[in-house]
C-alpha cells in the first residue's frame, strides 16, 4: 500500500498524464477535409467538433464540406493583399465568381441569392447563376440540380501523349480516394493531347445518403489544381500517370442543369450585339442590292424583247 508521499506523487503523475492527453487531443482537433474551420472539444464527451468559418455550421470532417459553406468561409476569411480575379459576367462557366452565398440548414445553396445592394438572382445546386438579375421581388421556385459537370483541362507540354487507359484509371482513382466520390459518378474521361475532359454525372435519384455531391468534388478538385487546397494537413495535389507528372495549366468547368437556364438577350455582351447588328445590316443590304439588280436586269430584258418584236413587225413578209 502506497504511503502518503508516494500516493501524492502518483496522483500528480495521473493528473499530468490526463492534462497531457487533453492537450494532445486539443492539438489534433482539426478538420482534415476543411481547413477553413474552427475546431475544439465542443462535441459530446469533449470530442473534437469543427464549425465552418463564416456560418458557424457544424461540419462532418469525414467527408467533403458543401461548396456553399466553403464559399461563405472564403468570404469571411481574412483577406490577403492579392486581389481576386473575377471571370467575365457573361462567361459560360461560373459567371459570378466569388460571392457571399445564402446556405440552408444542410449547407446547400438556397435557390435565390442576393447581394448587399438587394440585387437577386436564381442559382443551380452548384451556386452558379441561371437567370437574369432582378430585385427582391424575383422568385426562385426551386433549386435546379446540376446533374452533369464537364471539367476541361489543358496539361503542360509533355514529351509524348499520356496513355489514355492509364490516364483514365489515375483520374478515377484520384476522385475516389482524394475526393471520396463514388466511381459510378465519373462517367467518362476523354483525352486528346493536351486536352483532358472529365465528365461527372449524378442525378438526384442516383445520389444516396452519404454520397459526395459531384458539385463539391469538382470544387475541391478545382481548388487543388489552382494550388489553393481546401484540405488540412494534406500534401498538395500531385498527379502522376505511371510516374510521369501531369501538370495542368488551364481549368474550365461547365455545368449542365436538369432544366435549361433562363437568360434573355440582355445576357449578350455589347460587342456580340454589335456584331449581330452588323451581320443583319449586311444581309439586308445584300438582299436589297440583289433585288434591285434583278429588277434592272428584268427591265432591260423587257426592253430588248419589245425592240425585237417591233423590228420583226417592220420586216416585209415573204
Amino acid at each position: 500500500m502506497a504511503r502518503g508521499p508516494d500516493l501524492a506523487r502518483l496522483l500528480l503523475v495521473l493528473v499530468l498524464a490526463a492534462v497531457t492527453r487533453h492537450a494532445c487531443a486539443w492539438d489534433n482537433c482539426t478538420c482534415p477535409t476543411n481547413k477553413m474551420t474552427v475546431c475544439g472539444p465542443n462535441g459530446p464527451g469533449g470530442r473534437c467538433q469543427c464549425h465552418a468559418i463564416g456560418s458557424g455550421v457544424a461540419v462532418d470532417c469525414s467527408t467533403l464540406t458543401s461548396k456553399c459553406l466553403l464559399l461563405k468561409a472564403r468570404m469571411s476569411a481574412p483577406k490577403s493583399g492579392r486581389a481576386l480575379v473575377r471571370p467575365s459576367e457573361h462567361a459560360l462557366v461560373d459567371n459570378d465568381g466569388l460571392y457571399d452565398p445564402d446556405c440552408d440548414h444542410e449547407g446547400r445553396f438556397k435557390a435565390r441569392q442576393c447581394n448587399q445592394t438587394s440585387v437577386c438572382w436564381c442559382v443551380n445546386s452548384v451556386g452558379v447563376r441561371r437567370t437574369e438579375k432582378g430585385d427582391q421581388s424575383l422568385r426562385c421556385d426551386e433549386l435546379v440540380r446540376t446533374h452533369h459537370i464537364l471539367i476541361d483541362l489543358r496539361h503542360r507540354p509533355a514529351a509524348h501523349p499520356f496513355n489514355h487507359s492509364d490516364l483514365d484509371a489515375e483520374l478515377r482513382r484520384l476522385f475516389h480516394e482524394r475526393y471520396l466520390l463514388h466511381p459510378r459518378f465519373v462517367s467518362a474521361v476523354h483525352y486528346e493531347q493536351p486536352i483532358i475532359q472529365i465528365e461527372l454525372r449524378q442525378n438526384a435519384s442516383q445520389k444516396a445518403p452519404g454520397d459526395v455531391d459531384i458539385a463539391d468534388a469538382a470544387y475541391y478538385f478545382e481548388r487543388d489544381v489552382k494550388g489553393e487546397s481546401l484540405f488540412s494537413g494534406r500534401n498538395s495535389l500531385d498527379m502522376r500517370v505511371r510516374g510521369e507528372s501531369l501538370q495542368v495549366e488551364r481549368t474550365l468547368i461547365y455545368y449542365l442543369d436538369e432544366k435549361p437556364p433562363q437568360f434573355s438577350m440582355k445576357r449578350l455582351t455589347a460587342g456580340l450585339i454589335a456584331v449581330i447588328v452588323v451581320v443583319v445590316v449586311a444581309l439586308v443590304a445584300g438582299v436589297a442590292v440583289l433585288v434591285i439588280t434583278n429588277r434592272r436586269r428584268s427591265g432591260k430584258y423587257r426592253k430588248v424583247e419589245v425592240k425585237e418584236l417591233g423590228e420583226l413587225r417592220k420586216e416585209p413578209s415573204l
